[in-house]
């Protein structure tokens, strides 16, 4: 008989026990030797690929670093160079008309930082990209995402992206700085902080303005250049013109030669002429070129001068009491005056023989 019709014979084996089935079986020194050796051969075919593509990421990074480098030092230079070019004029007429050194400093130096991050985000975000690419990973997505991202937060922040570029364009040009007195047309007063999005403004009764650049339409600077200071004079029409004149002229070179005016008046104070003819009164046109921001100061200071050089020299002031005419000193002041009416008092005769009688009631 056969090992298996014995066995058939004997009856079913018995099953194996719950704990036996679930116990893991024991590697041995075998299997362990060929994992190590499976592990060994796929880093044997793998390790070419994987220092080559480290060596990449290594090369992308060293040059991207070296780039931004080189592009910080080369702005850093390009600003130094205008810093330079402004200072050289500064002995000249022109350079009278310049900002100062510090507000030069101030906007190299925003200038400067505005294009040393815009370089570095350029050169960094490629480099991520390529590294990205290195790792066979599939830009295509991201680049789509980020295209949807960027086209939605430009619509949701136009006003903010307006802010930034007309503040960058703001500093480029130098259209004011800190300490320049401008009219944005929204709101005026003394700059005293200029950023890429908001500036900030104090008013003439101290109150701050915060100017969002974007909605800056049109900017009037009264500190750059020069300004002008114009005083209206206004005399009698028979005044004596040659008097008026020559009175003005010592006024405004006497002026011309005092502290602090002449640091302050930056050309002669000159007469243009009549500005207006009238049945009985001209006004004659002052003016001078003052240091920006100085036009007020020196109006008033011409103001004060003129009148008193009047007073001095006996020209009336149009406006003020009338002057008497030789002769008639002891006239009656009321004798132009017309006599009061009688009919002005209602209990005078001719007032109540003026009032309409009443009628007479008719009765039925």
């Amino acid at each position: 008989m056969s090992l298996s019709a014995a066995l058939l014979a004997a009856g079913p084996s018995p099953s194996p026990s719950p704990s036996e089935t679930s116990t893991p079986p024991v590697p041995t020194l075998q299997d362990a030797q060929e994992s190590a050796t499976n592990a060994a051969s796929w880093i044997e075919q793998n390790w070419s690929t994987w220092l080559a593509i480290g060596l990449r990421v290594l090369l992308i990074l060293v040059i991207a670093a070296v780039l931004r480098v080189v592009v910080r030092r080369a702005i850093t230079k390009l600003i130094d160079r205008m810093n330079r070019t402004v200072q050289a004029v500064d002995g000249t007429a022109l350079g009278g008309l310049l900002v100062n050194v510090e507000r030069r400093r101030q906007r190299s130096q925003a200038i400067g930082s505005v294009l040393r991050s815009v370089a570095s985000f350029i050169i960094l975000g490629t480099a991520g990209l390529m590294i990205l690419g290195t790792f066979e990973i599939n830009l295509a997505p991201l680049l789509a995402s980020a295209g949807v991202a960027g086209v939605a937060i430009g619509f949701g922040a136009r006003n903010l992206v307006t802010d930034f570029l007309s503040g960058v364009f703001m500093i480029l040009e130098d259209q004011y700085g800190v300490g320049d007195t401008i009219d944005a047309g929204v709101a005026s007063g003394e700059v005293i902080e200029v950023g890429l999005r908001v500036t900030k403004l104090r008013g003439d009764n101290g109150e701050i303005w915060y100017v969002r650049n974007g909605e800056v339409k049109r900017i009037g600077n009264l500190s750059q250049g020069w300004a002008t200071a114009g005083v209206d004079v206004t005399v009698r029409s028979d005044e004596d013109l040659d008097k008026v004149k020559r009175t003005i002229a010592e006024v405004g070179e006497k002026m011309s030669k005092e502290e602090p005016w002449n640091e302050l008046l930056w050309g002669p104070i000159e007469l243009l002429g009549l500005d207006s003819v009238l049945l009985d009164s001209m006004v004659v046109r002052v003016s001078a070129k003052t240091m920006p921001g100085k036009a007020l100061t020196v109006e008033r200071e011409l103001r004060w001068r003129i009148k008193r050089a009047f007073d001095a020299a006996n020209i009336p002031i149009v406006g003020g009491p009338a002057v008497p005419v030789d002769g008639d000193l002891d006239a009656d002041p009321t004798a132009g005056m017309a006599p009061p009416s009688a009919y002005s008092n209602t209990g005078s005769p001719q007032a109540q023989a003026a009032t309409p009688l009443t009628p007479p009631s008719v009765s039925k």
